[in-house]
């Protein structure tokens, strides 16, 4: 028998023929959904751009308020994330936001459709917020990748807006800093009253480092700006900070050196990831560190496990090769004195302020500040006041003053009545 035969005997045997049928359409199926998702895959490849937000990016939180506002209306498969709001009053509002939960949600954005992929992995931990690993995913058709931007930058604008007017005070949580408590609304910088021109010298240093970066990059001169209030306590330093803070539009990163387990390693981690556009405070810089004849002390205490902040590592922070550039530093002290020379040397410490005892002009301003519906001798009764704090020849401080007026908030009369109760307050 030949082979044509023998070929001819296989084509004739149905079973034969229903096999080889069968595996022919198999493959056929096979092949056909092979090239299917290499079609796919070509046409997410070149029409279809994609955008990743993992939930450590800075620009994460801003995009989920975007998906809120731009989805939360069109999707039935929502989470809920409750904040809360605190008023002028002090009374905080509860409110309660439905986010896209997790899962796929459809979104149109300028003529475009956008598929939302909120992934979250259970079994990856961010080791520093302590939750899931989150991931949102953005996909659109098309291959401009302006679509993006204008999100994004549309998100970060929203989070400005909600945050406008408003100074963000931030703290330190691990190894990255984290928003503390509620905005607080921008205390006016005429709320402050401090001796002649100590306000005005401050902030005009500020705004001239501010938007001179070229002239220290020209010079060679590290971009920072070290500041130093000291005086008695109660005279002003924090709220001054404060007050210059929403002056400049920037939020307070607070940092405690006497931190339990805060490192040399952590800190100068902190210095260099601060926020942008804030202000690094080091409150009672003394409690820390006094004088080099205290160091022995505090390296006993980084044994004993208390802080392992080291004084060299706190001047290598502020000035050393791999410390922070385009930053912004108060330090305040209650004693100066106590203070080592190499920490408030040029370089680590720019300007030094005092900030001290009331001045017959501050107990002035202070009264025509507090009483602005005292009327027409409204000057004369401040005037008078003013010279009767002074005449008693004892040191107040604007805290005395200020806590004075809150028991005659109405009466400004009787305030010259009652000059001795002033330091009852003390």
């Amino acid at each position: 028998m030949t082979i044509t035969d023998y070929l001819q005997t296989l084509s004739d045997n149905p079973y034969f023929g229903a096999g080889f049928g069968l595996f022919g359409l198999g493959a056929g199926a096979a092949l056909l959904r092979k090239g299917m998702q290499i079609g796919m895959i070509m046409f997410r490849r070149h029409y279809m751009i994609t955008l990743e937000v993992p939930c450590r990016d800075k620009s994460y939180q801003w995009v989920l308020q975007w998906i809120t506002y731009k989805g939360a209306k069109e999707t039935q498969h929502l989470s809920v994330e409750t904040s809360f709001e605190q008023r002028d009053t002090g009374h905080i509002k509860t409110r309660y936001d439905f986010i896209p939960s997790i899962g796929t949600h459809i979104i149109r954005y300028q003529g475009n459709w956008i598929r939302v992929e909120r992934t979250r992995e259970q079994q990856t931990l961010d080791i520093q917020m302590g939750i899931p690993w989150e991931t949102v995913q953005l996909t659109a058709f098309g291959r401009n990748r302006k679509i993006y931007f204008n999100i994004l930058e549309e998100a970060r604008q929203m989070a400005l807006k909600e945050h406008e007017g408003k100074t963000i005070m931030y703290t330190a949580m691990g190894s990255e800093w984290r928003q503390f408590g509620h905005p607080k609304k921008r205390r006016p910088l005429e709320s402050v009253v401090l001796d002649t021109d100590i306000a005005e010298r401050v902030i005009n240093d500020c705004r001239e480092f501010i938007n001179t970066p070229a002239w220290y990059s020209d010079r060679g001169i590290p971009y920072r700006r070290g500041y130093l209030l000291y005086g008695p306590p109660g005279c002003g330093k924090s709220s001054f900070i404060t007050a210059l803070a929403g002056e400049l539009e920037r939020g307070i990163c607070v940092l405690n050196l006497s931190e339990r387990g805060l490192t040399d390693d952590r800190l100068n981690h902190l210095l260099a990831m601060a926020p942008q556009q804030t202000i690094v405070l080091l409150e009672d810089i003394d409690a820390a560190f006094s004088s080099r004849e205290e160091i022995f002390v505090a390296v006993k205490g980084a044994y004993d496990g208390l802080n392992r902040v080291t004084f060299s590592g706190l001047l290598n922070c502020l000035d050393g090769v791999a410390s922070a550039e385009a930053r912004i530093l108060f330090m305040t002290t209650n004693y100066l004195e106590r203070l080592d020379p190499a920490l408030v040397r040029p370089g680590r410490v720019d300007v030094k302020e005092y900030i001290g005892w009331c001045s017959a002009r501050q107990v002035e301003q202070m009264f025509l500040r507090f009483y602005k519906n005292a009327g027409d001798r409204a000057n004369e009764i401040a005037a008078q006041f003013a010279k009767e704090v002074m005449s008693q020849k004892r040191n107040v401080s604007p805290a005395q003053i200020q806590g004075f007026f809150m028991f005659y908030k109405n009466s400004p009369n009787d305030v010259l009545k009652n000059v001795s109760h002033v330091w009852e307050l003390t």
